[in-house]
């Protein structure tokens, strides 16, 4: 069975010098900023940030991560990160693959699940808020089930 995808949503960047290690190769913890850099500029694309969430009486934690290196990413390099929202009910759960923006050479797959943290009693939300549902379908590319 394919997986539904609710929303698309793509960040480039350029690799820093700061990102890498003496070859030149981005050290492997730093493909997760990756993530979270492109996820912000989703977050934000639909009103919905971190500061947002915390308004809205919700935390987000990462509780699960996931990714596979394909090819490395080198200092310099413009890099595109893909997202597929494929969770949006239950928790928040993104598939991510990381590109070379020039060539579209796959570089990186991932996903993360966030859950929804009730600000008041620290209970994890088995429901996502109402506020978040009603952020991400104003997300340009949103198809419902």
């Amino acid at each position: 069975m394919k997986k539904h995808i609710y929303c698309r949503h793509s960040f480039e960047t350029e690799v820093p010098f700061f990102d890498v290690d003496a070859m030149h190769i981005v050290w492997h913890g730093n493909y997760v900023k990756y993530l979270e850099t492109a996820r912000c500029a989703f977050l934000s694309s639909i009103g919905y940030d971190y500061n947002e969430m915390g308004r809205q009486g919700y935390s987000w934690p990462i509780v699960q991560m996931n990714l596979k290196y394909i090819r490395p990413a080198h200092f310099g390099q413009k890099i595109r990160v893909d997202m597929d929202i494929v969770e949006i009910e239950s928790c928040l759960r993104i598939d991510y693959t990381i590109y070379d923006a020039e060539t579209n050479e796959k570089l990186t797959r991932a996903s993360t699940t966030q859950a929804a943290v009730s600000l008041s009693d620290g209970l994890m939300q088995f429901q996502t808020p109402d506020s978040w549902l009603e952020a991400v379908k104003r997300h340009p590319t949103f198809k419902a089930v």
